[in-house]
């Protein structure tokens, strides 16, 4: 029985009960809008758990992948595996992404280091202020602590 059929069954039962309470019940809850939020939410958790599935790996400048990379290489495998197209490098990749707030971050996005206004360095937001990434030569892809404050947050479309 889909969570439609159930509805006039739930209401007769319910009463007074509201027809948003009985959606929560159902678990079909219709929000306008929120399925593009909810399709790029998984678009970009799928995203993430391709670079995690990429933990060891190791870094190797202009590597895209499959086997090395380096940090903008990671995230444009990512996105790729995942049916989106990013640019080639962070700075690139910053810049075609829709710029969020920390607050606002969630896990798959973009995490983009910078010193004043040039990018350097870009992972995938894990939460809890962590990221997946490539950091550098002699490394591998692994999940680490943010280490600055100096970071910008973008959100892939």
């Amino acid at each position: 029985m889909t969570a439609l059929n159930r509805v006039p069954s739930l209401m007769a039962r319910a009463g007074t009960a509201s027809a948003l309470t009985l959606a929560a019940v159902s678990g079909s809850i219709v929000v306008p809008g929120a399925a593009a939020d909810a399709s790029a939410a998984t678009m970009a958790t799928k995203a993430m758990q391709v670079a995690a599935s990429k933990k060891g790996a190791p870094y190797k400048w202009g590597a895209t992948g499959p086997r090395r990379f380096d940090c903008s290489g990671l995230t444009l495998y990512s996105f790729k595996r995942v049916g989106k197209r990013l640019p080639r490098t962070a700075a690139q990749q910053y810049n075609t992404t829709h710029h969020i707030a920390a607050r606002n971050r969630r896990a798959g996005d973009l995490v983009f280091f910078h010193s004043g206004s040039s990018v350097y360095h870009v992972g995938i937001y894990a939460g809890h202020n962590k990221i997946w990434h490539a950091p550098k030569t002699g490394d591998v892809v692994k999940l680490q602590k943010i280490w600055t404050r100096s970071v910008w947050y973008g959100r892939v479309g």
